[in-house]
């Protein structure tokens, strides 16, 4: 499991730093005004769904089911399970496609309804946004490839995948003056990049002897407990995006930016949690599923509590620097060409409030996997509306005050309430149990960091002090400097502590 964690992990680690890349050609063509705010918009519909139908719901549903189905009937009562799913799956993106067509306007008037007071800035989020929105059904049907692969321990080119949507947006913003703009320029690079990603996961399928076909749908056995796990998916992912969406509405009757503001800081955010978290989630569920249907139950939580332990491990220095340097963070990624400094303290301020709920974002997909590999969506769904009710509440009362900094406080505080009410209820349930090992490293961990934390503000200084004297490129010094400085300091005391405790800690997250 570690090494396929590590090659998740570095892929993914691969898109989200192809998608950093992405958003310093973004801010720096675009900025941070209508036009930027109307592409994250147009960018924003089609994630929306993707993220109810398609990998959030889908995956939870899909891959526990695939994965007890190969283990107990073979593979080709697997692979015709996964065939009449592909069908299902085809015809209700036709459909839902055909439906946002008729709807755009009013679609993208409910993602965001304070567009409506500039009229150009909505028509250009409604014409970006037809152009974005089939990506949805390209990248639905690859997630599920995707999921087959994975079920079969096939990990590589699923998690490359998504570094092709950075790629082509790079790609058609570096011919962007054969578009009326910048931002259609990027919008036809996301429909490609569906496309593209599409058809490397139907090679890669088919190369591994896996690759789905059209088949008649019935609803036997098999479909009918997928779509018992997929119905309370569908509602919990539903209920993430409509705090996602609550972000979007609320911002978009906001200054001018405000969207903008939560997209940028909100990137930055993903580096970690989309590397750990995801790394984590992808290759834990499909572990958990396949030794918990050979009876090892004891082998699925030791596989569960080592996840735990090296997301934590990982994202440490990343909460350091989300807490104590976010100006830093956002100047050296995105101040220059048409974003400036008014937009990077902005952003900023939404990075530390990310970084609040930074620890249970990444050990959510963990912690969920608890209760998915045994074939229960219900409990994560429900944990979440919890987390969700809270969140929403403090989005309506914070963001008047703080505006786009207390939309991301609320976030904090739901991701909270979620994970704490997941392990609870899992070790009231005896299916996840913390071990002495986890324990252990968990107090490392806060040990390294509160370290590498008191090495910041000096390192912080003595960077600033240098950069004085360098022509350009000062605030990406900084930056550099100043995080590799923090995260130096966290590694080695991680190394002294481990050579004082001796090999037990050294062994654990293996």
């Amino acid at each position: 499991m570690f090494r396929q964690f590590l090659s998740v992990g570095g892929l993914t680690a691969l898109s989200r730093l192809t998608g950093f890349l992405r958003e310093i050609v973004i801010s720096a063509l675009m900025g941070a005004g209508p036009l930027a705010d109307a592409y994250f918009v147009a960018l924003r519909l089609p994630n929306q769904f993707r993220a109810i139908f398609g990998e959030g719901a889908f995956n939870s549903a899909y891959v526990p089911t695939y994965s007890r189905l190969l283990t107990s009937a073979g593979h080709v009562r697997a692979r015709d399970f996964a065939s009449r799913v592909l069908t299902l799956l085809a015809l209700s993106q036709l459909a839902l496609l055909a439906l946002a067509y008729l709807f755009m306007p009013q679609l993208v008037e409910g993602i965001a309804p304070g567009f409506s007071a500039d009229p150009e800035k909505f028509a250009l989020a409604v014409g970006m946004t037809r152009v974005t929105f089939p990506y949805l059904a390209f990248i639905t049907i690859a997630t599920l490839h995707s999921g087959t692969l994975n079920a079969h321990g096939y990990f590589a080119v699923a998690a490359f995948a998504p570094v092709l949507l950075n790629l082509f947006i790079m790609a058609f913003l570096g011919v962007s003056f054969l578009f009326a703009n910048a931002g259609y320029a990027a919008s036809w690079g996301v429909l490609a990049s569906g496309a593209a990603q599409l058809a490397l996961l139907v090679i890669e399928a088919r190369r591994r002897g896996v690759l789905e076909r059209f088949a008649m749908p019935r609803l036997d056995a098999d479909i009918r407990q997928f779509l018992r796990a997929l119905g309370p998916a569908v509602i919990g992912s539903a209920g993430q995006q409509i705090a996602i969406l609550a972000d979007t509405i609320l911002a978009s009757g906001m200054p001018t930016g405000s969207v903008s503001a939560i997209n940028y800081a909100d990137r930055l955010y993903q580096l970690p949690l989309g590397v750990i978290g995801v790394a984590a989630g992808t290759v834990l569920l499909p572990e958990m599923t396949r030794r918990l249907a050979a009876g090892d139950a004891e082998g699925a939580q030791a596989a569960q509590n080592r996840a735990m332990a090296l997301s934590l491990a990982l994202c440490a220095p990343f909460l350091v620097g989300f807490l104590l340097i976010p100006e830093e963070l956002v100047r050296g990624a995105y101040l220059r060409g048409a974003f400036n400094a008014a937009a990077a303290d902005r952003s900023a301020s939404v990075l530390a409030a990310y970084g609040l709920g930074l620890i249970p974002m990444v050990l959510i997909r963990s912690a969920v996997a608890t209760f998915q590999s045994r074939g229960d969506t219900a409990t994560p769904a429900n944990c979440f509306y919890a987390g969700l009710a809270v969140n929403v509440l403090l989005k309506l009362a914070l963001s008047g005050p703080l505006g786009p900094t207390g939309l991301a406080l609320a976030t904090a505080a739901g991701a909270w309430i979620n994970f704490g009410l997941l392990i609870w209820i899992g070790h009231a349930r005896g299916l996840a149990r913390a071990s002495d090992r986890l324990i252990e490293n968990i107090a490392l961990m806060m040990f390294a960091s509160a370290g590498a934390a008191l090495a910041t503000l000096p390192a912080l200084a003595f960077a600033r002090t240098l950069a004085q004297a360098l022509p350009f490129l000062r605030n990406e010094f900084v930056l550099a400097a100043t995080f590799g400085a923090l995260s130096l300091a966290y590694g080695a005391l991680i190394v002294l502590a481990t050579r004082l405790f001796g090999r037990r800690l050294r062994r654990q997250w293996l």
